[in-house]
Formats: C-alpha cells, structure tokens, sequence
C-alpha cells in the first residue's frame, strides 16, 4: 500500500503530544483506513493545520513518507456540518475510541467510514438520537470487522430463529437461546429485524429504528461483545459519559438545599 496520498477524505480520532510544536494524529481515512500521521509545527500560533485538525470534522488530507507515522503534508476543512457539543460531543469521541481500539491500522474500511460521516452528522443534527446512533453504529463496526455473528441464527446450530423463543447475544457463540430470568433476552423477530436492516441499502439510518424498540437490552449485549473483543473493561470516553451525568444529577441538590436527597 502506498504511503502517499492526496487530498483524502478523512477525520482525525486522536491527537496528542509529539513535541513542543508538533502533533500525532490517528486518522481514520476512507480509501486507508487507521493511519498515524506527524502534524509539524501545528502547535504554533501561526499554523495553518491549528484550526482545522479537530475531531469529528471532516476533513480533506494529504501526506507523505515512508515511515510507520506518515508526515501531514495538508488539510482542509471540507464542510457538511459543525462539530457535535454537549453529551453529543461525548458520543462521538465515544465512536472515535472504539475505531481507535478495534480498527487495525492500515486496513480499508470506505464502508464503515460512510457509517461513520452519517453518524457523526446525526449527532451533531439530531443530538436526541444519540443513544439510537451508537446502537446502530456499534452494529455496523462490529459487522464490518468480522466481529458480528448472524443475528438470524442460532449460534452453535445454525438454525433459523425460532419465532416463539427469546435469544441472547453472547461473544463467544452468537445468539443463544434465553433461559426464563435472562432479561437482556430479545425475541427473534426483534433479531432478524436488526439482520435485515444490516442488509439494508441505507443500514445506519434503518437501524435507528430497529434499535428504538430494544435499546436497553441491546445497549448491554452490544457493550459486552465491545468490551470482549477490545479486551477493555470500561472505555474511557464512556466512564466520562457517566461521570458528567451523575454530576448533571447532583447539580439540582447543589443548586438547591431543600432539594430532597433521593438514592
């Protein structure tokens, strides 16, 4: 593969320190996949990069070398929406850690890279979707990477759903059979409406719907094949998400003595 590239679409995941004045940057690029590129001298006041190398913007990039970590030749700006705030700026950086975590580097995904614009401009045009967004976007990642087993089948059998029973997803065999007191267990027409709309010509927007009707049991079964390929026990962007909602919790109490004090 060659390490050179003009003016490719991408969005930078991560950015930390490389020296006084320079930058690494983990980018996600479509035609490219997970690269690392060095953004010299962008920690200036008078570089042209300063502005435009932020997170969930998409960007027109192009760089150069041999190197392992490529060198940031240019980069643009290339517009369609404005960057997410608030809790749906914490989703997205939630989306870019779980790129960073699952995606290997140097492998194409122009795919999943689509999933990914679509969802960021969602989160930042439709913030109240959010929780929809991630459901449906940690599908398509998982799928996209071979991670996804087929949610219209038994894992260990291969056959077809049954309609009258509730099924689990389980990292190491697909979808299982639920026993009575699993709560997280969702019917299989539920499962197949979500292999259907993987399949679908427009899946991230398809499954938002699909989602909405199991997004609790989902959420959990969907976290624990994250959690299992990734092998991280928690992800940092998520802690983060749950540490500012429990302080928005707190917030009226503190505002507000006679605020009575709930557990």
């Amino acid at each position: 593969m060659s390490r050179r590239a003009a003016e490719q679409l991408a969005f930078v995941l991560h950015r930390y320190d490389w020296s006084e004045s320079s930058l690494i940057l983990e980018v996600f690029a479509r035609e490219q996949g997970r690269l690392a590129l060095v953004a010299k001298g962008v920690k200036r006041p008078t570089s042209q990069f300063r502005p435009v190398l932020l997170p969930l913007q998409p960007l027109s990039l192009s760089w150069g070398g041999d190197a392992e970590i490529r060198t940031l030749k240019s980069a643009q700006w290339v517009g369609g929406h404005v960057m997410p705030t608030g809790e749906a700026l914490l989703s997205g950086s939630y989306l870019n850690e779980l790129l960073m975590r699952l995606m290997a580097r140097d492998d194409p995904h122009p795919q999943l890279f689509d999933h990914y614009t679509l969802a960021v401009q969602l989160l930042s045009e439709q913030p109240q979707t959010q929780s929809l967004v991630l459901r449906a976007f940690e599908l398509l990642l998982l799928r996209e990477l071979g991670l996804l087993a087929d949610l219209d089948r038994e894992g260990s059998s291969l056959n077809v759903l049954d309609a009258d029973s509730r099924y689990v997803l389980t990292p190491e065999l697909g979808l299982r059979q639920a026993s009575e007191d699993e709560a997280q267990a969702m019917g299989a027409t539920q499962w197949q409406a979500l292999a259907r709309a993987l399949e679908g010509e427009r899946p991230l927007v398809d499954l938002l719907g699909v989602c909405a009707g199991s997004l609790a049991a989902l959420r959990n079964q969907l976290r624990s094949l994250l959690h299992y390929h990734s092998g991280m026990s928690v992800f940092k962007t998520r802690q983060l998400m749950l540490d500012v909602q429990a302080l928005a919790r707190l917030r009226p109490k503190v505002n507000n003595p006679d605020c009575p004090d709930v557990r």
